[in-house]
């Protein structure tokens, strides 16, 4: 069984808008689980139970062992493992608006790393802009956690090892790719959360809803776009258009908090959303010209 490739940059464009949607959808759940459980242990369980998931769906007993090529897949699930806990563990420390500017240093090194025509760098160019703008400067007056900056460009550099990763050629499925990667990411981080000895609680109603319900909207759901959209886009394509991730969690506290965007805000989404679209349709043309040539 073979990943499905998308026919244009724009079909996943629209993966990843639902991905983005199904990561912030699921913010208001970890925040409630932070308030009874460790966080390595609430990242180490979104993990746990999004494998699983994955495992039924997907009939991981059907992968053709031999064939796994086995660095691409550890090198992918450590880097998810990173991502994930690393990103909990600068919550903990910086406000939300800071800890996703600190992360998205990493798909921007990779983005601007893979720019090589002129386009290329105005794209990246206008995402940074805008990232800088929605930087809530108000709060980075009050002076910054060093050790929360540490673990959100940490995080980032998590975030610049998954892209290139994910597209590395694994042997099997991209649907497989991730079940398998989540499983290491997963042993990867389950022994801090045996070591909080909170893990038994996981299994109390409520508890158990919550966390499956985490793990479907952070981690089953939106990984699986993202590695289908990951084969049909460059990292540079991939890199730039994740820069909608803080735009989409500034409209979401917009819409579903009533949190108010200060003037700046409203032109930092602006500018990364035509970095976003400009990066799709340059890159969807020059596959055209590739393709007449």
């Amino acid at each position: 069984m073979s990943s499905p490739v998308l026919k244009t940059p724009l079909h996943a464009l629209l993966l990843l808008l639902i991905a983005m949607l199904c990561v912030q959808g699921s913010g208001s759940l970890a925040k409630i689980l932070f308030q009874s459980f460790p966080v390595l242990t609430v990242s180490a369980m979104r993990l746990f139970f999004g494998a699983m998931i994955l495992a039924v769906i997907f009939k991981i007993w059907t992968i053709n062992f031999k064939v796994v090529r086995w660095k691409a897949i550890l090198t992918y699930g450590v880097a998810l493992a990173g991502m994930n806990a690393l990103f909990y563990l600068s919550l903990e420390r910086l406000p939300l608006g800071l800890a996703v500017a600190f992360e998205f240093i990493g798909p921007l090194s990779v983005a601007l790393y893979h720019a090589r025509q002129k386009y290329d760098f105005i794209w990246v160019g206008c995402a940074i802009l805008g990232l800088v703008l929605l930087f809530p400067l108000q709060q980075a007056q009050q002076g910054l956690d060093l050790i929360g900056v540490l673990f959100a460009v940490s995080a980032g550099a998590c975030w610049a090892l998954y892209i290139i990763a994910g597209q590395k050629p694994s042997g099997i499925s991209g649907n497989h790719t991730v079940c398998l990667g989540m499983s290491i990411g997963m042993l990867c981080l389950l022994p801090f959360a045996l070591f909080s000895g909170a893990v038994d609680r996981v299994l109390e109603l409520p508890n158990l809803y919550y966390f499956i319900g985490l793990a479907i909207l952070a981690s089953a759901l939106p990984f699986t776009l993202e590695m289908i959209a990951l084969r049909s886009l460059t990292p540079l394509s991939f890199g730039t258009l994740m820069s909608l991730e803080p735009a989409v969690a500034a409209l979401s506290g917009f819409i579903f908090l009533g949190e108010v965007l200060l003037w700046n805000q409203w032109l930092a989404l602006g500018t990364i959303i035509i970095a976003s679209i400009g990066c799709t349709f340059t890159t969807q043309h020059a596959r055209q010209q590739k393709e007449v040539k």
